[in-house]
């Protein structure tokens, strides 16, 4: 089953959306505008002929990203973090190890935190998977638009199956964007027994909305991860990690086969913006009420992981 996807009529002559993204912070109920990390550069690669070529030639190319993961391994890369954490504001006080101890920017990166940082949700929920910015829909074969009017998820392309996509066109799914900024680690959204991870190979285009507005099929182009976790709740969960510009590894830490709780860790990304969706089985959970309402604006709702994604629909199964 393959839902279709087609580009907004707002772009005239491969132009760029780039009106201000805009999100709902769940903490203090209010919009807030993203600083976006290489927002000029974004801009001129995704907007502009000259640099849409670049993109094709180098930037999506995993070469480019391996590159820059090469450069954030540097021992000089490790003079970026005091500044990238004074202009981005990240609090260091919910940080594991001392801001002294990080040998290159890509650990500070991938930075684990304090026990305790994320609260995991108790009681009959599922949560978030990951800090971030997050969309979502209760049926997938309902979604009228993500990020502009009229694009919708390839299921198939996204999960690289057809049986899969059969199986989930009428269930829920959440797009969590993380942002360079934020907390790079994701997590399971409950307890139950993770499959190996597939891979499913693919460039590695930027999932900034600036992008994504333009076309949303880097999703299901992109290289990604494809984890299904067997619960005994919500029934088989797919978290799909997804590569961008920049994430040339996507490192899983879980051992597939052994039994994980709700909020336990599944992976990491290391330099660069990147994307967890996550799939449901129809009719499993509901959708927390501000990630609904937020997405049918059009609008992502900021939360972190371990707090709520939805509630357990209570029936026998």
């Amino acid at each position: 089953m393959s839902i279709d996807s087609r580009e907004n009529t707002c772009y005239h002559m491969g132009s760029m959306n780039t009106a201000p993204i805009r999100y709902y912070d769940r903490y203090d109920k209010s919009i807030k505008q993203e600083k976006i990390l290489g927002e000029k550069y974004l801009k001129w690669i995704y907007g502009n002929p000259l640099g849409l070529l670049s993109l094709h030639i180098l930037v999506k190319r995993a070469f480019f990203s391996w590159l820059l993961g090469k450069i954030k391994n540097t021992r000089r890369s490790a003079k970026d973090i005091a500044p990238f954490v004074r202009e981005y504001h990240i609090n260091t006080d919910e940080v594991l190890e001392p801001m002294d101890s990080y040998r290159c920017f890509n650990e500070f990166f991938y930075r684990k935190l304090k026990p305790g940082a994320r609260p995991i949700a108790p009681g009959n929920v599922v949560v978030l998977p990951a800090d971030g910015r997050h969309m979502g829909w209760q049926k997938a074969s309902e979604i009228s638009g993500v990020f502009v009017k009229g694009q919708r998820f390839d299921l198939k392309g996204l999960l690289g199956s057809e049986e899969l996509a059969e199986k989930y066109k009428d269930g829920t799914v959440v797009l969590s964007r993380l942002c360079p900024v934020d907390y790079h680690r994701f997590h399971f959204v409950a307890e139950g027994t993770p499959e190996q991870a597939v891979r499913i190979p693919g460039p590695l285009a930027s999932v900034s909305p600036y992008c994504l507005r333009r076309k949303l099929s880097w999703l299901w182009t992109n290289k990604r991860e494809l984890t299904v976790l067997h619960t005994t709740r919500v029934g088989d969960v797919i978290q799909l990690a997804v590569g961008a510009t920049g994430v040339g590894a996507i490192f899983q830490t879980y051992s597939p086969g052994e039994r994980v709780s709700k909020g336990d860790e599944q992976g990491y990304f290391a330099f660069g913006g990147s994307t967890v969706m996550t799939f449901f089985e129809p009719g499993r959970i509901t959708l927390a009420e501000d990630i609904a309402t937020n997405t049918a604006k059009g609008m992502e709702t900021f939360a972190r992981y371990g707090d709520l994604l939805g509630k357990i629909n209570d029936r026998m199964y």
